[in-house]
């Protein structure tokens, strides 16, 4: 099998500006609710590290639970204000419209 000599790109290589977009959007998708449109991204359990309250239930989303991060999407104070508000749900919670 012939080798590939191309240069893999390494995280650190490239536009800062379009990583970090990258990493701010991720799986992120808009989400359509009658109190308005959320901004919702999904958080993998190997990614969840920190203990979170879930707003929907009031119990503890564990470090290593996969999750769902969301934040208003059409928020009158700015997208900063809005991502600084952000919670972190249960994914069922979230789902069951708690």
């Amino acid at each position: 099998m012939p080798r590939n000599n191309r240069p893999r790109r390494r995280a650190g290589d490239g536009d800062e500006e379009s990583d970090l977009t990258h990493l701010m959007t991720g799986w992120r998708r808009v989400e359509h609710r009658r109190d308005g449109d959320w901004n919702v991204q999904p958080v993998s359990g190997a990614s969840a590290v920190k203990e979170y309250l879930c707003p929907g239930c009031g119990l503890v989303v564990s470090p290593g639970v996969a999750h769902l991060v969301t934040w208003r999407a059409d928020g009158v104070l700015g997208d900063a204000s809005d991502l600084a508000a952000r919670r972190h749900w249960h994914s069922h919670c979230w789902r069951i419209g708690a």
